[in-house]
């Protein structure tokens, strides 16, 4: 083989098994940090404000648990990250709800000095 091509070869050789390997890795740690995105939006709440996505989120977990112990990596890591995305929905709008309710009561409290103030005025 030519020196030339000796070089090119090496290079398409190494991406290959690169890629090979890639896919062979166990999901373990995507499967942990979808875990954990599920946990910190139960902890937020979102069993109460957000119960759609967090149940997607928990069965899309589940499916990937399966996908790894059947060792299909790639299904393992796919579903992982997309419980993860719903896991973080599911934290931000219960997160959102939470602040929209605090905001409301805020400004309940202000509408309630209001007329206190507009009373002790009149006397």
């Amino acid at each position: 083989m030519s020196p030339r091509y000796t070089l090119p070869m090496l290079l398409a050789t190494a991406a290959l098994l690169s890629a090979c390997a890639s896919q062979k890795t166990p999901a373990t740690a995507d499967v942990a940090v979808s875990r954990a995105a599920v946990e910190n939006a139960t902890q937020a709440g979102a069993a109460e404000l957000a119960p759609a996505e967090l149940l997607a989120a928990r069965e899309k977990l589940q499916q990937a648990s399966r996908a790894l112990a059947d060792k299909d990596y790639k299904l393992a890591s796919d579903l992982a990250q997309q419980a993860q995305a719903d896991a973080k929905l599911a934290q931000s709008k219960a997160t959102s709800a939470k602040a929209t309710s605090a905001a409301n009561e805020v400004q309940e409290n202000v509408r309630v000095l209001r007329e206190e103030l507009d009373r002790a005025n009149k006397q």
